[in-house]
């Protein structure tokens, strides 16, 4: 890597907070992006001009453009498993034979969801959602944040393998009245399973004949789905090539587009797609995900900053955190490069965070006084999701405003108790509203960002070989092959099911 651009950036000695603004008085406008329907402001962060000029001759070397036209063109650039990601088909950009491919499995998914619109599976009220990952963490978070007022379904999602998760999803639900969407890419995960095989029990024991007439599966192998059991009249495909965590945009979504209607999940696509437009055409230092990236980037790798905390100040959004969290440590979690050379650096910071303002009182202490520096990043929105007394989204907005305003100002005290250092760097992204729309620019702008930081440190955001091992321990162990491990896992093992 550009081991000499990073040490100057290493080297160099930033501005205080509160000297940056007072040595510029368009620093606000310079620092701030209004995109999609969101406004970026990046304007409390250390990045100056002469960091910005190191990060995008870093971008130069790292050959970012060209990373970029590579992601946009459907080229392979899942180097380690030698295929591309075309999440951006999904959303009309890419190779021409697999965006007209995403578009016609689209139309597949909206036929049925028209189909079961119009009675075609009987009455419906409900619908089961089981994945895991990003086949759960997705649509977990669209239906929270978009259907609170107008679901047309009932719509639960269910991930965990703990059977009390499945129990809560379907205690009020009735079986008679049920969708159930299996989403798995491969159709062979185990939590998934067994939950979906817990899940047609219960619609049996409920009184339903034929609990895969109400079954619907959602992979890209829909030969694994009609080996399951699935008719192949309800399964819905999508490509290979399309990543776990980034399968919100094909039939993964099925939920959102049955939940919510198909015009929903059509304006988050769109909403999407007018993100990816931006960060393909827009200037670098206009660009939103690129400069996040650098403000991520700077302190991680020079500030040694091994955190970054998301607060959503919208009750909306408080799944959020949950969702970057699989995005971004997944993703960008690693300690090899591209080309399988050692990376040496740091790679993604652990990403933690919470909903504002409960946060505010219960993890804030830290932010302000302790040891630690953590970039924040807070997340609001213009308009509420309520109509209680005005009152409510005003002081929500305020808290929102003033915690990122405290952080950088800090204030000085001789009991240093009561002293707050200040100099603290946060972001802020605020909505216009919480629409479908924006909501989809949001979630494209989170993944483009994610690739900047993996194209800048030279690493496949693509592939996710660390959780395959825990896995396939626990395969040998359900197999019966639970020997020859250390000593406490054996006496974890014989305390939980006796000898083994």
């Amino acid at each position: 890597m550009t081991d000499n651009r990073w040490t100057a950036l290493e080297q160099h000695q930033p501005q205080f907070l509160n000297d940056l603004f007072a040595s510029d008085v368009n620093r606000v406008s310079k620092m701030t992006v209004e995109q999609a329907g969101l406004r970026f402001d990046l304007s409390k962060t250390h990045l100056d001009e002469s960091t910005l000029g190191q990060f995008a001759k870093l971008a130069e070397d790292m050959q970012l453009d060209a990373a970029k036209a590579a992601l946009f063109s459907g080229a392979a650039i899942n180097v380690t498993e030698g295929r591309a990601a075309e999440h951006l088909a999904e959303r009309g950009m890419g190779d021409p034979e697999s965006v007209a491919s995403a578009r016609a499995l689209q139309q597949r998914m909206r036929g049925l969801v028209e189909a079961i619109d119009a009675g075609l599976m009987g009455e419906i009220r409900h619908i089961l959602h089981i994945g895991i990952g990003g086949s759960a963490l997705g649509p977990k978070l669209l239906i929270d944040a978009l259907g609170r007022d107008g679901a047309r379904y009932d719509v639960k999602v269910v991930s965990n393998i703990d059977g009390a998760a499945l129990a809560e999803a379907v205690k009020d639900m009735d079986p008679h009245k049920t969708i159930v969407a299996v989403a798995s890419k491969t159709f062979t995960t185990t939590e998934t399973l067994i939950n979906a095989t817990s899940a047609m029990e219960w619609m049996r024991d409920g009184g339903v004949a034929d609990p895969y007439a109400q079954l619907v599966a959602l992979t890209a192998y829909p030969e694994k789905a009609i080996e399951w059991g699935v008719d192949e009249s309800r399964i819905l495909p999508f490509n290979e090539t399309v990543g776990g965590r980034y399968s919100m945009w094909c039939s993964i979504g099925f939920p959102v587009a049955l939940g919510l209607g198909w015009a929903v999940y059509q304006e988050m696509l769109d909403g999407a797609a007018a993100m990816d437009a931006h960060f393909r055409n827009a200037p670098i230092m206009e660009n939103a995900p690129t400069l996040s990236a650098f403000a991520d980037l700077y302190y991680a790798q020079t500030k040694a900053c091994q955190m970054r905390a998301v607060f959503a100040y919208d009750e909306r959004l408080r799944l959020l955190p949950d969702y970057l969290q699989q995005l971004e440590m997944e993703s960008n979690g690693k300690s090899v490069t591209a080309v399988g050379a050692p990376l040496g650096r740091h790679s993604a910071p652990v990403t933690w965070g919470g909903v504002g303002t409960d946060a505010q009182h219960a993890v804030f202490q830290l932010l302000h006084q302790g040891t630690h520096l953590i970039p924040v990043e807070f997340i609001a929105s213009k308009i509420p999701g309520h109509d209680f007394d005005t009152a409510h989204h005003e002081t929500l907005l305020v808290n929102c405003f003033a915690q990122g305003a405290a952080l950088m100002a800090g204030q000085k005290s001789d009991d240093l108790a009561r002293n707050y250092v200040g100099n603290r760097p946060s972001t802020t992204i605020l909505l216009d509203d919480i629409t479908p729309s924006t909501v989809g620019a949001l979630i494209a702008f989170y993944e483009h960002r994610t690739f900047v930081n993996a194209v800048l440190l030279g690493i496949n955001p693509f592939d996710q070989f660390g959780v395959e091992l825990g896995k396939q321990i626990a395969k040998s162990i359900s197999d019966n092959d639970a020997k020859g491990f250390d000593p406490s896992t054996t006496a974890l093992f014989e305390a939980a099911f006796g000898d083994i």
